[in-house]
């Protein structure tokens, strides 16, 4: 864990980028699954010699609670569960999101995804974790999240609930979200920041300066939604007096060389490659730039060749 600590470190500094923190992710997976038989043996060994000591100095038969079998004492910053809630079958940005969380030893619990509020609460109880994180890419993603901050004030939680994905804002977060649950709500719109945001919500002495800014900035948001709300429309019809008009007959319009499907069969790929905007790949993968100037980005540049493999 103390590798994937500074793997954790270069990249909330920019120094590594994701394809290289899941890639080191990966290695200590597999290392940790050689190591695991070796770990529980020796852990379970010291536990029976301590069983056998604590035995013998009592006079006692061992407690049937503290066997081989008991679990060790975490050793996690902290127990994060994630979930993408339900109705919503995407989970890129959560899986991101898990990846940087774990490789800065946070336990992470992610549920998936189309995950009932019921079962996030129930599991957030249920191992006791210290933060909860939903995730959406959908519009109603967006209505759900605001049902599960309800129901957690309702049931009286008093972890904080980190709000992400592609369709959230912190606009939508403060003027929906936040008001529906008294504790700490705040809006992740990078994977890069998940970790300076838990760190301070976690952290006694930093998180009241961090959530006396985190709700500064969410009252000037509700302030400015509320302004919005409150312009003055112009009536339907001075709408229709100002409407687009043209005169479509003396208009010069481009005549299609054909209409309907066309099929292409045995299209060579070779020749569609070059027409491909690779941006969409670059920003998963959180590498900012535009194909191609992206590739002599000073930052980005070598990471975005290493992984442009068409």
């Amino acid at each position: 864990m103390a590798g994937m600590s500074v793997v954790g470190e270069l990249f909330g500094l920019g120094k590594m980028f994701l394809p290289q923190v899941v890639k080191s992710a990966r290695v200590m997976k597999k290392s940790v699954a050689y190591l695991e038989p070796f770990m529980e043996a020796e852990k379970a060994a010291a536990l029976e010699v301590g069983s056998e000591q604590s035995a013998v100095e009592a006079g006692s038969v061992p407690s049937p609670l503290l066997t081989p079998h008991s679990p060790p004492q975490s050793s996690s910053r902290g127990k994060i569960v994630l979930a993408t809630v339900k109705g919503d079958v995407h989970d890129i940005g959560k899986n991101i999101v898990g990846v940087v969380l774990r490789c800065n030893n946070f336990e992470v619990i992610d549920l998936g995804v189309m995950v009932s509020c019921e079962k996030i609460l129930e599991t957030a109880i249920a191992e006791g974790v210290t933060i909860i994180g939903l995730s959406g890419l959908i519009t109603p993603s967006l209505d759900e999240m605001v049902h599960v901050a309800k129901e957690m004030e309702r049931q009286g939680f008093v972890v904080p609930l980190l709000i992400g994905g592609a369709t959230t804002s912190a606009k939508h977060t403060a003027v929906k979200i936040a008001p529906k649950y008294s504790q700490p709500v705040v809006h992740v719109n990078d994977a890069s920041i998940s970790v300076p945001v838990v760190e301070s919500l976690l952290d006694a002495d930093r998180k009241p300066a961090f959530m006396d800014k985190v709700r500064a900035d969410q009252d000037r948001d509700r302030q400015s939604f509320a302004g919005k709300q409150a312009r003055s429309l112009v009536s339907y019809a001075d709408a229709l007096a100002r409407r687009f008009t043209c005169d479509w007959q003396t208009v010069d319009l481009p005549t299609p060389s054909f209409l309907g499907l066309r099929t292409l069969d045995d299209f060579p790929i070779a020749e569609l490659i070059p027409f491909i905007d690779w941006s969409p790949f670059f920003q998963t993968w959180q590498l900012k730039g535009k194909f191609p100037a992206i590739f002599e980005d000073a930052t980005v540049g070598r990471e975005a060749k290493t992984n442009h493999r068409p």
